[in-house]
Order: C-alpha cells, then structure tokens, then sequence
C-alpha cells in the first residue's frame, strides 16, 4: 500500500473527530481546481471544454487557501486543467503545505521539470502524475507524441530531487491486463510511492465517447488486471477500492467526501458531476439532496460510476465503520488479495461471476 502513514494517521483522527461530533456527512479529500486550463486536450476530458473566458481565468491564492480552512480535510487533490499554468502556484502549494494538509498536485508533467527548482520537498506535498498507461496507450489518450517520455523523464528528475511522485492512470475499453502488468513494473521501477488507478467517467462533454467502460466491464476488466497482483506493485489507494474495481466489495458512493471547488464556487455534487454550485461549503453539505445522487439513487448518470473521488470515501468509511472492515482491511494490507479466492475472470461484457469472499470474512 502506497498511502503514507502519516496521511493515514491524519485521516483516522478527522475520521474519529467526525464521528464523536456526531456527523454523518464530512469530507476527506478537498478537490480545488484553480484553474480549467491545460496545455493538453486529451479526447476523454470533460473538463477543458469550457468557452476561452473561462479558460483564461484563475482562482487567486486567497480564495484556494480559503476553501482548504473551509473545508477542513486532512488531503487536498489540485486537479485541472494543468495547475503548474496557474502564475501562483508555488504559493498555493506553500499555503497547503504549511497547513500541514497532505497535498496532491496533479499534472501532465509537461513543465514539472523545468518548474521543479521553485518547489521544495515535504512530506506533505506529492507530484500525482497523469500516466494512462504504457507510451502507445497515454500518447494517444493525451492526443500528443512524446507526452510519455516527457512525463517518465519528469518522474526520474523529481525522484531524483526529493520529491514525493506518484501516479494517476485512468483506464477506457482498450486497455488489456497483459499491457497493463508491464506498465505497472515499469511505473515502479521508476520509484514512485504507489499508483492510483480508476475506470474513466464519461463526461458529457467529451470528445471521445467510445472508450467508457459499463460498470460490468470495469470490474471485468480490473479482476483481470489485479486479480492476481504482484506485491511489488504500491498503490495509492485503500484496499477495499481495489476490491471493489474488481467486484469483490459492494460500496455505494459518498459524493460529499470529495468536495469540489473551483471558479464557480462549491459544485454541486461532486468533482464529476456539474448540477449548479454555491457560495460556502456549508451550503453544500447541508443544502444538496445527497439522496439524488449514487448508484441506489437511480440516476442514470451515476449508474456505471466508479471513479475513487466517490468511492475512496466508501472504502474509507467500510474499513473504519466496523471490526468486520477492519479485519478484512488489514487482512488484504498483509496478504493482498491473491490470498483471497478469486474466481476466474470473464471475458469483457459476458455474465458477472459471483463475487469472491475473503477468508477472513468466511
């Protein structure tokens, strides 16, 4: 497991403060987006698709450092758009840094290089860099020649200087899990801290809307891909999530544990979906129907979502919320699933296979 302890401490006290303060609904992760700009214009994103005026806007370092205190969540996620565009991003990052939060920053990596020297090295602050996979497979996600090169060659120099890096890789219809396991080697051999991998959301927006993958062929797909896991691979993700890309774990979203905020303001209800926003953070937790959203809910647009902004907080919740979780999460920390029973993997779109109990559960 890729997740410093650190992080996972902090985690555990907000989890317990929450929870002795009575609340149900609280975040885990804040994602601020300061900007929607990027250098990039990768065919599966919904998120540069906004007019030019938007594009050319910023949120100023007042108003990011803000919403961080608002919120109040032990991990901050800076998505985009590409965030080292933003003119002020150094001092964001010192803001979140010195607010002792563990910090993302997520990039394409296409000037991390050259920007690295503004930085300095913290346990709070990692480089999250965009890999969707091995370089035939990201250059033609990311639209570009070369862009996997350049992100590789951005690791190695951020490694190289100190830095916390790990990587974020979202998958579509075309990936294959003899690709994928030599993808992860080589992403480990580079010396990252862990891997974060989610099947894509199908934005609306997005120019490519034949790769998505249906609920059913994510989890196809990721049991044939970490069904049988090699330990050398960290991942930057909780167990249950990974159990639950495969099938292996029932969880239902919790939108309200990655709070989005971004030019316009607190969106409503999370980092994928874009139904209006509002002006303060307590608006959001108490004044949006959370019961219109999620798989049980019905709505269409939540039925083949699985992206870890809604179900990391509901691995989160499962692993702490109970012995039961407990056990098994630790369980699947000290032996991985390969020590569960996992049945064979089907074929991409035929009939779902019963789901796998771990022994620790049986």
């Amino acid at each position: 497991m890729g997740v410093p302890f650190g992080q996972m401490t902090a985690v555990l006290k907000h989890v317990a403060a929450n929870r002795l303060a009575g609340r149900k609904r609280y975040p885990l992760v804040l994602m601020l987006e300061p900007l929607f700009r990027c250098n990039l214009a990768c065919a599966g994103c919904g998120k540069i698709q906004h007019p030019t005026d938007i594009l050319r806007q910023h949120l100023s370092v007042e108003k990011c450092l803000g919403a961080v205190d608002e919120c109040g969540a032990p991990v901050v996620s800076i998505p985009g758009g590409e965030p080292l565009l933003h003119p002020q991003i150094v001092e964001i990052v010192e803001g979140i840094v010195a607010r002792k939060r563990y910090l993302y920053l997520c990039t394409n990596a296409l000037k991390l290089e050259e920007m690295l020297p503004r930085f300095r090295p913290s346990k709070f602050l990692a480089f999250s860099v965009h890999l969707d996979g091995p370089r035939e497979i990201h250059d033609a996600a990311v639209c570009r020649e070369g862009v996997y090169e350049m992100a590789v060659s951005a690791i190695r120099a951020a490694r190289q200087a100190g830095f916390r890096v790990t990587t974020n890789s979202t998958l579509f219809a075309d990936a294959t899990p003899e690709k994928y396991h030599a993808f992860f080697d080589e992403v480990m051999a580079l010396g990252v801290e862990g891997m974060m991998v989610s099947p894509g959301y199908s934005y609306a927006k997005a120019p490519d809307q034949e790769h998505f993958l249906a609920r059913h062929d994510a989890e196809g797909l990721f049991r044939r891909i970490l069904g049988r896991a090699k330990r050398s691979w960290k991942f930057n993700q909780s167990p249950v999530f990974l159990e639950f890309l495969k099938g292996s774990w029932d969880l239902e979203c919790l939108p309200w544990g990655t709070p989005t905020y971004n030019l316009f303001g607190w969106q409503r209800p999370c980092y994928l979906l874009d139904e209006g926003y509002v002006s303060s953070f307590r608006e959001l937790m108490e004044e949006t129907d959370w019961d219109a959203y999620g798989r049980a809910s019905g709505n269409p647009k939540c039925a083949d979502c699985m992206v870890h902004c809604g179900y990391e907080p509901a691995a989160v919740e499962a692993s702490l919320g109970s012995l039961r979780g407990m056990l098994a999460t630790a369980w699947l920390m000290a032996f991985g699933s390969r020590a569960a029973e996992v049945p064979a993997a089907p074929p991409l779109s035929s009939e779902p296979v019963p789901k796998p109990l771990l022994p620790i559960l049986e």
